[in-house]
C-alpha cells in the first residue's frame, strides 16, 4: 500500500470510530434521560446531531477517495 492508498483507507476507520464512539454515546444519553436529567440529554443530543449532520458529506467524500473493489 503506498501512501495515497493509506489516507483514504485511514479516513474511513477514523469515519468508523467516530459512528462507534456515536452510538455509545447515545446509549449513555438514554441512559441519563431514564435518570432524570433530561437538560443534559439534550445537549448530548444537540452535540451529536453535529457528527448527523456532516455523515452523509463524509460518506460521499469517502466513496470519492476509496478505490474501486
Amino acid at each position: 500500500m503506498t501512501n495515497p492508498d493509506l489516507i483514504p483507507a485511514l479516513l474511513y476507520k477514523l469515519n468508523e470510530n467516530q459512528l462507534a464512539l456515536e452510538a455509545a454515546l447515545m446509549e449513555l444519553t438514554l441512559w441519563i434521560e431514564l435518570q432524570g436529567s433530561s437538560e443534559v440529554g439534550g445537549n448530548v443530543r444537540g452535540a451529536l446531531n453535529v457528527i448527523t449532520q456532516n455523515e452523509e458529506f463524509i460518506n460521499a467524500s469517502l466513496k470519492t477517495l476509496m478505490p474501486p473493489e
